[in-house]
């Protein structure tokens, strides 16, 4: 993908110091940049990079004026790394615009598909699963029988999502995530042998999301494990059985959540 200064400074609402027409076609550091690659600057601990970097195209801030000479093109916008961060979501979308079912994979026929859905190479769709309009199924993920999944989530390659579970809208599941495995739950016999404990609840996600690579949720024992609206979770969490996580938390990676605990609101 190429874009010039002059389209990359209408999608940013920004000013252009320099050359319009000049083109990028991938990003970069600025300490790291070379011609064709669009970066930013906004913490101030870099500005001497930007008298040397090769990047055809910076973002700035709009005060920011140089004390020597650039061979960059400057973008000025109010916010530089808020404006670098819209246009990695913008790539972000056109990166993953991928449509339609791939073969060899196996969708159920009692599964409603949305609109503008993709379901990768060697993906599973179980009966009676609902997938949203928009919503990414990457190749070699499972998707159990009546899970629903709402518009405009991803699920990226290797996750699992057990049987029943419900996942909102605009989340994503890194890969490698298991949602609705069996909690941990057994009872010891009179002699300590222990028997297993049926886990029949199952998890939701309410919507906007974000499930790390490698990350655990269990479902209840009855009832649901509930994931708030915004939540964030980092790579390799733990979340037991019957926790509920309140909306907008934000776990760092290598936690692991007890069964039952109530986090947030």
């Amino acid at each position: 993908m190429e874009f010039t200064a002059q389209q990359i400074a209408g999608i940013l609402e920004g000013n252009i110091v320099g050359d319009s027409d000049v083109s990028v076609s991938k990003l970069s550091k600025i300490e790291e940049g070379e011609k064709g690659s669009l970066t930013f600057l906004a913490n101030p601990k870099y500005k001497s990079y930007i008298y040397s970097t090769k990047a055809s195209i910076t973002i700035v801030n709009e005060d920011f004026e140089p004390e020597h000479p650039i061979t960059t093109t400057l973008i000025k916008v109010n916010d530089a790394y808020k404006s670098f961060t819209k246009l990695l979501q913008y790539y972000n979308q056109i990166k993953l615009n991928k449509l339609g079912i791939e073969q060899p994979s196996s969708v159920s026929k009692t599964a409603q598909l949305g609109d503008n859905i993709y379901v990768g190479a060697f993906a599973y769709i179980g009966d009676n699963v609902t997938l949203g309009d928009n919503v990414k199924i990457f190749p070699n993920v499972y998707i159990g029988d009546n899970v629903s999944i709402k518009e405009n989530t991803i699920v990226f390659s290797g996750a699992k999502i057990y049987s029943d579970c419900v996942i909102g809208n605009d989340c994503v599941i890194n890969s490698g995530a298991i949602i609705g495995a069996d909690g941990f739950g057994f009872t010891p016999d009179e002699n300590g042998v222990f028997s297993k404990v049926p886990q029949i609840g199952n998890v939701i996600l309410e919507d906007n999301v974000d499930i790390g690579a490698g990350t655990t949720i269990d479902r209840a024992t009855l009832g649901s494990t509930i994931i708030r609206k915004g939540v964030k979770l980092d790579n390799q969490i733990q979340i037991a059985h019957n926790v509920e996580i309140g909306k907008n938390t934000v776990i760092a990676a290598q936690t692991g959540i007890a069964g039952s605990t109530k986090i947030g609101e």
